[in-house]
């Protein structure tokens, strides 16, 4: 049957080759300014296909052997506003086009992609975009329709893995389909060192109290992802980890209606359907999908079920003023594997001694956007999202590690009891910009400024007594939750920052943000001899943070940045309630906050269309570093144990080898990048001092190598992460196996998709080598112990647009 498959699929590449080569046309434009002279060097690119090239001298371009249908022309250059126009190429003629580029010396203009410098995946934004400053940040864009990946199973090496020192702590192995991710050696367990964000708006759990991502949208519905360093503290907020942000596609600009759909199945069960409706109607647009996942998962007792839905609705009224209303959705019933101890994970990696252990988490996200441009020199941006949302599980308490079996009594017939826990979250946050354009003698300078508001409320209720069964339910048998708490948080935030043209090369970016928190937990928790603890237990905190970027243009397409700002990391809800009053405490009760900065330089950009780079190092200090250590008699304690200094270097090189030789080949396109990363991560005081941060491999280093032929392009990528730690002893081995070393691994993927008019194909396998590995042990769910990645799988989908 494996077979026959793959002739299947093999005939279905031929034949879609066979009839690209049968219908193709050319297009030829030329590109100019608004005085009508030529424009040199602009990127000219179908966002349908992978076929781009460069505007020579005279600002003439010509794409050729483009597949007959109707595509969007964008046409991209810094210091110009970014053009995209419907364009139709029909068989066997040649289209022209005249494209006209306004300077956009304040970067002001509503663009689509502003400062899109990629030659194949990835590139960085522009000095502003949506009110934010930019300029003198490590930063990068991934543009989704320009890669090859399993984007209905989210795999984060394929889409994120271009990042350099990008780190994914895989659960999907552990019936938790929302990877985790981090940079720089931080914890990228559900990106708790993120601030992660979906079209501009916080997406997590609670933004200071409970950081955890569990909605996530679908990748089939992204239009790109940006990723901001730590620089990003100012603007953003106080995390040293930056911010990940996930841009939803738009309406289509002339058309009232179109549908696109995307079915998805591959092994262990897997089938993922996308279905999305968009358009524009006058001065409204819409756009929405609804996402279905299931999979029976790689591991026993691992199925996840899931929905996700998303709806888009906004007002066009002019060039000025727009406002937007979007909801987000998420159901799911996760079936959890447990973890496993090392001899088990040595065993058989893809076994489960758990069949017990369920997660929901419902999430509702409701979020304002509007924007209005006072002129051509004031923009105005505010942004408000509600969050009700919460986290539900029933399972076998932890207690014993994963070697505590999960058996029936004897005696009585029945399972152990399970524990219910449940978190809820009710949050508002709003952020208003302002980004105003203004000269100083003959140089355009750009003014950001703004406030963020946060209130929030989460109840977290923990041991609750739940069934004997093995089935979802989340009910209460014979008892109460022994920890019943009730956190509030007040923010508000007010930043600025300021970009200083200093002649025509150099920019200066200092800037400045102050956090005022206030945290209040209400409640009671019961400790283990019985006795009920009462708990009202407030703080505030005043928090300055200041910081500086430089940003010098070495050409039109390279420019050299540095940056240094001031971080900091509120701890998290635990530290408001006094677990240290119990015997078998796991958390410091005296916790204190983690404060640092951030530094960043290094030199990007592009040389013509063959070959994109970001190459630089960074240094980032976290005094009052929170890390796991591990006690005498093998249990874990979360404390403050000493500062840690992140030092090292991050590079990414693209290099279109075709493209090298000649802008146009008949034979095809081949490319290869190389996402590296360097990370010496210690601790530089108190008792751990020399010992490697936990979380943070030493070296991670992924090479992909892409070859495209029209509208057919294949991709293979090779990932390769150095080992780390999971606590500050660096812990070898534990028997509980919730600590130890994370051993080095190479994963190999590969990737494929063709694009025949109005439809695709796409297919692939990942971890092609079937390597036993994993990125994180926990001493809680989706564990305790050992987690495993995902082993070998394969994916088939076919999509389609109308």
């Amino acid at each position: 049957m494996k077979y026959n498959c793959f002739c299947c699929i093999t005939c279905l590449l031929v034949v879609g080759l066979n009839l690209l080569n049968a219908q193709t046309g050319k297009l030829k434009g030329s590109v100019k300014d608004s005085s009508e002279k030529p424009v040199e060097m602009a990127t000219v690119y179908l966002s349908e296909t992978r076929q781009s090239c460069t505007t020579n001298s005279k600002g003439d371009f010509l794409l050729e052997n483009i597949p007959a249908g109707n595509y969007k022309l964008v046409v991209a250059l810094l210091g110009y506003s970014t053009k995209s126009v419907r364009v139709s190429i029909h068989e066997n003629e040649t289209s022209e086009i005249g494209i006209h580029l306004s300077q956009n010396n304040n970067q002001l203009s509503e663009v689509t992609v502003t400062g899109k410098v990629s030659v194949c995946g990835m590139g960085h934004l522009g000095e502003v975009q949506d009110g934010v400053i930019y300029s003198g940040k490590k930063n990068e864009v991934i543009a989704l329709d320009s890669l090859d990946a399993n984007t209905a199973q989210n795999n984060p090496r394929q889409v994120l893995g271009r990042i350099p020192g990008a780190n994914f702590s895989e659960t999907e192995g552990g019936g938790f389909p929302s990877n985790g991710f981090a940079l720089r050696g931080l914890n990228p367990t559900q990106s708790v060192e993120m601030d992660t964000r979906q079209n501009g708006y916080n997406i997590a759990g609670d933004i200071y109290g409970y950081p955890e991502s569990y909605y996530l949208p679908p990748l089939e519905a992204i239009q790109r992802i940006e990723v901001i360093r730590g620089a990003s503290s100012l603007q953003y907020g106080p995390q040293f980890g930056g911010v990940i942000n996930y841009i939803v596609k738009d309406a289509p600009a002339s058309k009232p209606f179109e549908f696109t759909t995307e079915q998805t199945m591959g092994s262990y069960g897997l089938y993922n359907s996308f279905n999305g409706f968009a358009g524009t109607l006058n001065k409204w647009s819409y756009y929405t999908f609804v996402q279905y996942e299931g999979t029976d998962g790689w591991r026993p007792n691992s199925q996840v079920r899931q929905a996700i839905g998303f709806g888009k609705l906004e007002y066009k009224a002019g060039d000025k003023f727009k406002i937007g209303l979007e909801y987000s959705l998420l159901r799911n019933a996760l079936h959890m594997p447990g973890g496993l101890d090392d001899a088990q994970f040595n065993l058989n990696a893809d076994q489960s001694f758990r069949s017990r252990n369920w997660l929901t988490t419902p999430w509702n996200i409701i979020a304002l956007n509007s924007e209005y441009k006072a002129s051509d020199h004031l923009l105005f941006t505010f942004k408000s999202a509600l969050n009700l949302s919460q986290r539900n599980i029933v399972w076998r308490n932890e207690d014993g590690g994963p070697q505590a079996p999960d058996t029936l009594n004897r005696t009585t017939g029945n399972y152990a009891p399970r524990e219910v826990e449940h978190e809820g979250f009710k949050s508002s946050t709003s952020e208003l910009r302002l980004l105003a354009g203004y000269s100083i003698g003959s140089r355009e300078q750009n003014l950001a400024a703004g406030v963020r508001v946060f209130d929030g409320i989460m109840n977290r209720e923990e041991g609750g007594p739940g069934s004997t069964g093995s089935d979802l339910d989340l009910n209460l048998y014979g008892g109460t939750y022994d920890k019943n708490l009730t956190f509030y948080t007040f923010n508000v935030a007010p930043f600025v920052e300021n970009t200083f043209h200093v002649g025509k090369r150099l920019s200066i970016t200092p800037g400045f943000r102050f956090e005022y928190i206030r945290s209040q937990a209400i409640g009671y928790v019961t400790a283990d001899t019985g006795a009920v603890l009462n708990v009202n237990n407030s703080k505030s905190r005043y928090i300055p943070l200041a910081g500086i970027g430089l940003q010098f243009k070495t050409s039109e397409t390279t420019n050299v940045y540095a940056n240094i700002s001031q971080a900091y990391r509120p701890i998290e809800y635990s530290f408001l309630y006094p677990l240290g009053l119990d015997v078998n405490a796991k958390i410091d009760p005296n916790l204190k906050d983690i404060s640092g900065y951030n530094a960043d330089f290094g030199w990007r950009g592009s040389i013509r269309n063959y070959l994109n780079f970001d190459v630089g190092g960074f240094y980032m200090v976290r005094n009052n570093d929170i890390a796991i250590e591990t006690l005498k008699d093998s249990s874990t304690y979360e404390t403050n144990v000493a500062s840690a200094v992140y030092a090292g270097a991050e590079t990414y090189v693209e290099l279109n080898i075709t493209r090298l030789f000649s802008n146009s080949s008949k034979t095809g396109s081949l490319s290869i990048f190389n996402s590296f990363a360097y990370d010496h991560a210690s601790y530089v005081n108190g008792i751990y001092k020399g010992n490697q941060a936990e979380f943070a491999p030493t070296v991670i280093d992924r090479v992909g190598l892409t070859y495209a032929y029209r509208t057919f392009s294949t991709t293979f990528l090779f990932s390769s992460t150095a080992k780390s730690f999971s606590d500050a002893n660096n812990t070898v081995f534990s028997e509980t196996a919730e600590t130890g070393i994370i051993p080095s691994y190479q994963v190999m993927d590969w990737s494929a998709s063709l694009k025949i008019k109005n439809y695709k194909l796409k297919i692939g396998i990942n971890n092609l080598g079937n390597t036993s590995y994993f990125t994180i042990r926990t001493n809680e769910y989706p564990g305790p112990g050992i987690i495993p990645s995902m082993g070998r799988s394969f994916y088939l989908g076919f999509g389609a647009s109308f």
